[in-house]
């Protein structure tokens, strides 16, 4: 079972983006991606929202991701949300390990 969670972060002028971009530039997103227990750290943008951005954060399990939120990284995470002042919202979902349904499957394109 992989905990995935959708972070929104939303700023002004292009905020949003700019600590994506600092979090990708300085290595801080790639050192998450090291640690263990990281399925997946990745930003998206939505097209109807230029002020927002998505991190699709996923981890192995509950230990991984309470180490994450221990380490000296979530400062430097802080501090670039503060930089930017950025608002967020947050959710948070459970894997189904069995996997997409043959229902389900039917309507996407391999």
């Amino acid at each position: 079972m992989s905990i995935v969670m959708n972070l929104y972060y939303t700023g002004a002028n292009g905020n949003a983006r700019k600590f994506a971009e600092e979090m990708e530039s300085s290595g801080t997103a790639a050192a998450i991606r090291a640690e263990p227990g990281n399925e997946k750290y990745a930003y998206f943008t939505p097209f109807d929202d230029p002020e927002t951005v998505l991190l699709i954060d996923a981890w192995k399990d509950q230990a991984a991701l309470d180490v994450h939120h221990a380490s000296p990284m979530m400062k430097t995470i802080a501090d670039l949300r503060e930089k930017y002042d950025l608002r967020m919202k947050a959710e948070r979902y459970l894997s189904d390990d069995s996997g997409v349904p043959a229902s389900d499957a039917k309507f996407i394109r391999s």
